[in-house]
């Protein structure tokens, strides 16, 4: 992280870096699906990679990922943060996270998450995000013309 973050981009990474920790669990410990929730406002659209793009509420991500969890033998998911970007206009912002997520201690993917960010009295939270796979998350990175 830049040491010239200002407050708001460092709570905005901050909250970023929590959604992904929320995101991860085990057979022993279960993800931290209200904290997920909680980091969006209320009527936030996400965008997953599939084509053709099909809105759906933090909720029914959350569900979504459930399932994978209770009925797809994803026993076990870690999703950690790579790199982000962050780039605040008064009370919106922008903000662009690579991220690699192991499905059970094996399956390695990559994506890079595209955020839509407000801030209200409580702090900064998540309106819209999306995201796509990538191979290499500083490549995509670079040629999108971010660095981090």
């Amino acid at each position: 992280m830049s040491e010239t973050c200002t407050p708001d981009e460092m709570e905005i990474r901050e909250l970023i870096s929590r959604q992904f920790e929320c995101l991860n669990w085990s057979p022993d410990e279960d993800a931290d699906w209200d904290g997920l929730v909680d980091g969006f406002v209320a009527g936030a659209t996400l965008f997953g990679a599939k084509r053709p793009a099909s809105p759906q509420t933090p909720e029914e991500f959350a569900e979504r990922m459930k399932a994978l969890r209770d009925n797809q033998g994803v026993l076990e998911f870690a999703e950690k943060g790579i790199c982000c970007e962050v780039f605040v206009i008064g009370n919106v912002a922008i903000a662009a996270a690579g991220c690699e997520m192991t499905e059970n201690q094996t399956d390695v993917t990559r994506d890079i998450s595209c955020f839509l960010l407000v801030k209200n009295p409580e702090g900064w939270r998540v309106a819209a995000q999306g995201w796509d796979y990538v191979d290499d998350i500083p490549a995509a990175f670079s040629a999108a013309g971010l660095t981090d």
